[in-house]
């Protein structure tokens, strides 16, 4: 067969995909996140790889080939052609296995199991459509202690990584066995982190007018006892929660931690809990905060120094 034949097969080829990729379209109008081609950058800054080797040339599976480094709005999540303007470069692609013509491997990424294209967008577009089970790849492999799936969405890889911050959390602290009761819940990557530093910083308090170190599992139950759930209490009788609807009381506990140690880094330490207040309503006009603030100083007040450190300002 000739060239300009093949390059016409890979024309009426191009239409039906074109005409899948609509379909699909449409169907997840609703839910766009089930359509959308995953992100490397944006998996990356979830699952924060600490290492990346060298794989090698190998055969990948197609089937968990699910992201792109740099193609998002190009493909779907089928790798099927979003816009006609990628035509020419997808026809030249197809013609050539029309001709059975030899094309390089792609170049991609693993992780989690899962592989996202670096180089070879187009090739794997077109394999897909052909039926193909496996593509020649050249890989990079980035440390993850996270499983993924192929069918994982943005928001799923963002629960699962959550989900994976939560049980490293306990297992470190012991909190969830030292409080049954431990109701720690967040919807953002990292605020696990920041429970952390807020344990590291109470603990390093009570340390001061000691002479011997204290157990890291005492620290983390003085800092719970003493620091977040009084802070929990307050949220909870200001009704706080009823103006921040699409968040949980740890996230709320971070969130006025973290604006309170903003603003001393800004004005100092004597920056008061009114000021405080007062600067977070004008921001976020929510006059609730005031009684928050207000609260937290008449409880802390009511303690001994050495039982009622402050959020960290780090």
């Amino acid at each position: 067969m000739s060239e300009r034949y093949h390059y016409q097969l890979a024309q009426d080829d191009f239409e039906k995909v074109r005409k899948k990729e609509l379909v699909m379209r449409l169907l997840n109008f609703l839910k766009p996140q089930k359509d959308r081609l995953l992100s490397l950058g944006e998996v990356r800054s979830l699952l924060k790889p600490e290492s990346e080797y060298y794989k090698g040339m190998q055969a990948i599976p197609l089937a968990k080939i699910v992201g792109s480094e740099g193609r998002t709005n190009d493909f779907n999540r089928a790798f099927l052609p979003r816009h006609d303007k990628l035509m020419q470069r997808w026809l030249r692609v197809d013609a050539a296995h029309y001709g059975n013509i030899d094309l390089p491997p792609i170049k991609c990424f693993e992780i989690g199991g899962l592989y996202f294209v670096r180089d070879g967008n187009h090739r794997v577009s077109v394999a897909k459509s052909r039926g193909a089970d496996y593509i020649d790849a050249e890989v990079v492999s980035l440390s993850s202690e996270i499983s993924l799936h192929p069918d994982m969405r943005q928001d799923e890889l963002k629960s699962a990584v959550v989900d994976f911050e939560k049980r490293k959390f306990c297992e470190e602290t012991k909190l969830c066995e030292l409080r049954s009761d431990c109701r720690l819940e967040f919807s953002e990557v990292g605020r696990y982190e920041e429970l952390m530093n807020h344990i590291r910083e109470h603990k390093w308090y009570l340390n001061l007018n000691r002479e011997d170190e204290i157990p890291f599992t005492e620290a983390v139950v003085s800092w719970y006892d003493k620091v977040y759930m009084p802070t929990v209490r307050v949220i909870r009788d200001t009704k706080l929660l009823a103006r921040f609807p699409q968040t949980t009381e740890s996230e709320l506990y971070v969130f006025i931690g973290k604006h309170w140690s903003e603003l001393g880094k800004r004005y100092g330490p004597l920056f008061t809990l009114e000021e405080a207040a007062e600067d977070l309503s004008q921001q976020r006009r929510l006059p609730r905060i005031t009684r928050f603030f207000r609260g937290i100083r008449r409880l802390f007040a009511r303690r001994d120094s050495r039982d009622s450190p402050q959020f960290p300002r780090t």
